[in-house]
């Protein structure tokens, strides 16, 4: 190609970028609206006019076991979702998505397009976590070079556009409240493009990132909180909707929560969470920041009870707009601290701390004006920016400002300001340890306080560090600052995302986020190790699992009408045991008891399942499915982690005059290396 042809292509490039930048900013569907006007869009518009690029190849993918081209998904409405997993916006947008993808099942692809803010958020891994911890079922392209943002001309997270079957872009959206606008337009757009013969439902068949993983005892535990004087510690499994109460070695004392998402108050064993995040014990109340829910709960250690006393259970959609009780609207509060009769909230998804009466119930605005940024001064006139942790001594607050990678404080006082210990901009970061005008973080999310001193989790650094307000320094207690998981010295220990941290006698107890357990820091001997949870049979039924099982189905089997045996044979990874006192079991079940009666019991204890066991059933004959449900803990040796696997196995069976007199039902666990 000579010079003049490589130029002519070159501006024309430029055109299309630029054209289709326009068309994404001052286009038909800018800031949300159907069009400017608010009107359906025309025939005309529907069919678009700007080609949407394609993505580069040799970008990484996950939650499908290919990479994708729009050529691919020709035929479908298209949503690209630009997001960055730190952004508490992006995290807003996640259950629109999800009820955008459920309402229109054969129509729609959400591809998420990942690009970075932060350098741990570039790791290929780091999504892949993400992903699991925010149930992303959509595939997602690592975008860490900024190359599909650049295309789109995307200028903030989240940025949405829309792409029709034909490959046009034919709208766009940044920011919140995303659902409404998109579905009048995607309704709209499906019943044009039917009526044309354009629309292709056949699925896309992709393989997401959560069936080549195990199940772990801790899913992305986010919190933890301790209690000096009953010797307890309250570990947030956030993932798993519940709250797990332990003593000091791990032993299991209580479960808050059934396992099952939602708002439901009730009974421990019937209450339910969303991804709950910071407690706080008060007394004989254990208050706990329930995130998703966007609500402060209250759990009755005494009664076994749990309340709702803040939020409305929607997320706030205006700011400053104080209320009292289960009346106020409430914004992604992330962690929660109480002194004297006052809860103080850390309120992520509005950039803000707040403040409760307990006994009135009255919440409002307590530091920072709404606005993301870093910005010190008095309380009310400062800028935060997501903050995810907070701690307390005398009359200051301490908290983690995530999104400026800022430790920072506010005085209880009435005229009470804030200031910045360490950190700068919210596009300034690192790991650099010393005096604290120097100091950097990155995206900091939990902070506790002992003798004077402040324990940062570092997050996105995988270090826990210490900060000396009174020396002015800072410094690395325990990680190398990789992402892994290793015990030992505290020194060449690693961490994976720690987020929260407790005391509890001499030693530092920390919510390792992605490792999914509880690691243990003993200053005075410099190491580091994991908590071993034991008196797991305190996991019921309804609470050990809110994951639905993996259905597995075999082939049909025959077998002779009588009195006859189903030989069950459990198959553990190698390398792998059952995991001591864990409530495993195996059920199995017939889907018509006319034709095959299973002889009692038939829910099998874990003595009874660590070597092929045999049922009896009677079977007559006919036709019916055998269900075999089995919940398995399961250890690697030489290993603290606790796995388990939810497994439902079904088998047709045909009852007959066959020379069968028996059946053999394989239950094979997840492998752990699949994580």
């Amino acid at each position: 190609m000579n010079i003049s042809r490589k130029i002519r292509y070159g501006l024309i490039a430029v055109i299309a970028a630029t054209i289709l930048i326009y068309t994404i900013h001052n286009g038909i569907f800018a800031n949300g609206n159907v069009t400017p006007g608010g009107q359906m869009l025309t025939d005309e518009q529907l069919n678009g006019s700007v080609n949407a690029p394609d993505f580069p190849s040799g970008l990484e993918w996950l939650n499908t076991d290919r990479p994708l081209s729009l050529d691919d998904l020709r035929g479908k409405m298209v949503l690209l979702d630009f997001w960055t997993f730190c952004c508490i916006n992006c995290m807003h947008i996640i259950p629109d998505l999800k009820k955008l993808e459920a309402k229109y099942p054969d129509e729609l692809v959400v591809i998420g397009v990942h690009s970075a803010k932060f350098t741990n958020e570039k790791q290929t891994g780091a999504i892949r976590q993400a992903i699991l911890r925010y149930g992303i079922e959509h595939p997602v392209v690592n975008d860490s070079g900024f190359e599909i943002w650049s295309q789109y001309g995307v200028r903030a997270w989240p940025t949405l556009v829309l792409i029709n079957p034909e490959g046009k872009v034919i709208g766009s959206h940044s920011g919140e409240g995303i659902f409404e606008p998109f579905d009048a337009l995607i309704s709209h757009a499906i019943e044009y493009y039917d009526g044309q013969g354009r629309l292709d439902r056949r699925p896309l068949n992709v393989v997401l990132e959560k069936s080549r993983r195990p199940q772990t005892l801790l899913s992305f535990p986010g919190k933890i909180s301790a209690d000096t004087v009953g010797q307890r510690l309250f570990i947030t499994d956030s993932n798993h909707d519940r709250i797990i109460v332990t003593d000091a070695e791990g032993r299991i004392l209580d479960v808050i929560g059934s396992g099952q998402s939602g708002q439901g108050n009730g009974t421990f064993e019937t209450a339910e969470f969303n991804h709950p995040q910071g407690t706080f014990l008060d007394g004989h109340t254990l208050y706990i920041a329930d995130t998703e829910n966007h609500t402060i709960r209250a759990a009755d250690l005494d009664a076994r009870t749990v309340t709702t006393i803040l939020g409305t259970g929607e997320q706030a959609r205006s700011f400053n707009v104080a209320g009292r009780g289960t009346g106020v609207a409430l914004n992604s509060p992330w962690d929660i601290v109480v002194r004297d009769g006052v809860m103080y909230i850390a309120m992520a998804g509005s950039h803000q701390l707040w403040q409760a009466d307990l006994r009135t119930l009255q919440a409002e605005p307590f530091a920072g004006s709404g606005r993301e940024d870093r910005i010190d001064g008095p309380r009310l006139a400062a800028a935060l920016a997501q903050p995810s942790g907070i701690a307390a001594e005398g009359k200051r607050l301490y908290f983690a400002d995530s999104e400026t990678s800022s430790i920072r404080s506010a005085g209880i006082d009435p005229d009470g300001s804030v200031k910045t210990l360490v950190g700068e901009a919210l596009f300034e970061y690192g790991d650099v340890d010393g005096p604290l005008g120097r100091a950097r973080l990155q995206h900091p999310l939990g902070v506790t306080i002992r003798d004077g001193l402040l324990y940062i989790a570092d997050t996105y650094n995988s270090k826990i560090k210490v900060i000396d307000p009174d020396k002015g320094e800072i410094w690395t207690l325990a990680g190398t600052g990789k992402s892994g998981y290793a015990d030992g010295e505290a020194a060449s220990a690693q961490f994976n995302e720690p987020g929260g941290l407790a005391f509890l006698n001499d030693k530092l107890y920390v919510a390792d986020v992605n490792s999914q357990v509880i690691r243990v820091i003993d200053i005075a001997e410099g190491s580091v190790s994991t908590l071993t949870l034991s008196n797991l049979d305190k996991l019921s039924h309804e609470s050990r699992s809110g994951v639905a099982a993996r259905v597995i189905r075999l082939d049909r089997k025959e077998l002779s009408a009588g009195e006859r045996t189903i030989t069950v044979a459990l198959h553990l990874p190698e390398g792998c045991k059952l995991a001591e006192d864990a409530p495993s079991a195996i059920r199995l079940e017939s889907a018509d008891e006319n034709i095959i009666r299973v002889a009692e019991p038939r829910e099998l204890p874990v003595d009874q399942i660590d070597s092929p066991f045999e049922i009896g059933v009677v079977a007559a004959v006919g036709e019916t499915e055998i269900h075999v449900d089995a919940v398995i803990y399961y250890c690697e040796a030489g290993s603290h982690l606790c796995l388990f696997d939810h497994v439902q196995t079904v088998i047709p069976v045909t009852v007959g005059e066959f020379e069968s007199p028996a059946i053999t039902v394989p239950i094979r666990i997840s492998n752990p290396a699949g994580s």
